[in-house]
This record gives C-alpha cells, structure tokens and sequence, in this order.
C-alpha cells in the first residue's frame, strides 16, 4: 500500500462555488473514500447552513478544521534550488514505493521545522497514516509510515541527503575509459617477448 497524496486547498467553497477571498474563515473537512482520502473545502455561510449540524456523522468523516484562506502568492523565479519541501511533492507525485521512507523522513523533517502540521492520524489496512497540512498553501499530504526499523535509518538519511544534494534527476557519473586499442599484431609480438626489467 503506497498512501501518497497532495490536495491543496480549493479557491472555491465546494458546496456554493464562490470563490474564497484573502483571509477568508473556511472549515476543511476530510472524508475516508477509498481507494483515497477526500477534502472538501467550505466557506463559513455553507458550513453553518449545511455541515456544522452532523458533518461528524457523514460516511467517512475523519476530522475538521478551521483556517483562513490565503491567496496564492505571485510566482517569483522559477529557477530555485530544491528544498525539503519541493523534494516532498516531487517524491509523491511519482508515487515510486522505493522512495516511501524518503518521504516520510521528509515530512517528519518538515513538521520538526514547523513547515507542516499533523492534522491526523489514522489507520488504514493495518497501518499508520499521517494526514499533513502545509499553513501557508493549505495543501493536505498524506503519507503512510513505511515501519522503518532503527537499523534502516542511517540509510534512509543518506537517501534524504543525496536526494536534497542532487534532486530525482541526479548528474550522470562520468563515463568509464573506453578500452585501450589492441596492438597490432607486430608491436604484441615485441612486447611478449621483451626481457621483464
């Protein structure tokens, strides 16, 4: 079981569809809908008409949170060095189970740093799943707990450290030095019956 997801915060209410303004009050609510875990963001006029009565008892509710919209931020330069975080989002876009313990050390470094919060905890065919949010994007992460043992660590954090040094995409190694050219047949000759020194 691979439990990589990123959903980032609507810029609408997902019941009326207007559009959130800077700094606007909003609940998230989180749904169990297998295969994946389902948010719904909701401005405060539909979470009092609609959801503040029984949003616990829906099928599938796993928690609830209040927060304020924050419009997204200008795109400055697009040439950046990778950081945690940006590494984090690459790592589950690709959804490659070998890169799972990378991952979740990232996010632990991430929430450690305060970048991320815990916003739940659940179990999911027999194992622990962290449901994360970014504050400032309002993206939600979730990320399975891959059960590293103490003797996987050492590895896992040299993964992370190259991963954070050279990215997915790291530079090739330098090719290998092709073969010498054989010698002819006359200079081959020479050479196996010189004296050794």
């Amino acid at each position: 079981m691979n439990e990589w997801n990123i959903q980032s915060r609507a810029g609408a209410c997902e019941s009326c569809a207007q559009p959130f303004t800077d700094k606007q009050p909003l609940h998230t609510l989180l749904f169990d809908e297998p295969p994946e875990l389902r948010r719904m963001d909701i401005c405060e006029a539909c979470w009092q008409n609609q959801f503040s009565q029984g949003a616990r008892d829906r099928k599938g509710f796993i928690s609830h949170w209040q927060t304020a919209y924050q419009a997204p931020a200008p795109i400055a330069d697009p040439i950046h060095k990778d950081t945690a975080e940006t590494l984090l989002r690459k790592l589950i876009e690709q959804n490659d189970p070998r890169y799972a313990p990378a991952g979740y050390i990232l996010a632990v470094m991430l929430e450690r740093k305060r970048l991320l919060k815990v916003k739940e905890q659940i179990t999911r065919e027999g194992r622990r799943v962290f449901i994360y949010e970014q504050p400032r994007t309002g993206d939600i992460f979730t990320i399975a707990d891959p059960d590293l043992r103490l003797d996987q660590l050492e590895q896992v954090q040299r993964d992370v450290a190259q991963l954070l040094e050279h990215g997915l995409n790291p530079p090739a190694t330098e090719a290998p030095a092709p073969n010498p050219k054989p010698l002819p047949a006359q200079e081959r000759e020479q050479s196996e019956t010189a004296p050794a020194n």
